[in-house]
């Protein structure tokens, strides 16, 4: 795994398993935050676009001005909290998303997982 740089997080892809990046670690950790505070804890879940038209409103004004760059910043959050198994997605249409309960996690999963330091 890559070393971690000073205010920088390592963040995985459930779509590149075994791939890992650096992102901004104060960024990451209040869209973290915000996005497991809004999703429910079982299925269906909550819409994605939903998801999207919620968190805007919850992330610091400092660091996300208008909403601006929330859109990435939740995708890549999703995809590594997915990654780690503290997200999960429905197989439905439209796409749900719901934070898996405690007994559908992977072992050795935990909410505080790649908190920012």
């Amino acid at each position: 795994m890559a070393s971690r740089s000073a205010g920088r997080v390592v963040v995985e892809n459930v779509n590149h398993p075994g791939r890992t990046r650096e992102v901004e670690a104060e960024r990451y950790g209040a869209v973290r935050q915000a996005l497991l505070a809004i999703l429910p804890e079982a299925p269906p879940g909550m819409p994605l676009e939903q998801v999207r038209s919620e968190l805007p409103g919850r992330l610091p004004e400092d660091l996300f001005p208008g909403g601006a760059k929330a859109g990435w910043w939740l995708k890549t959050v999703q995809l590594d909290l997915e990654a780690k198994g503290l997200l999960a997605r429905s197989r439905s249409t439209p796409l749900r998303l719901h934070r898996p309960r405690r007994d559908e996690r992977r072992p050795g999963d935990d909410p505080g997982d790649a908190a920012p330091p």
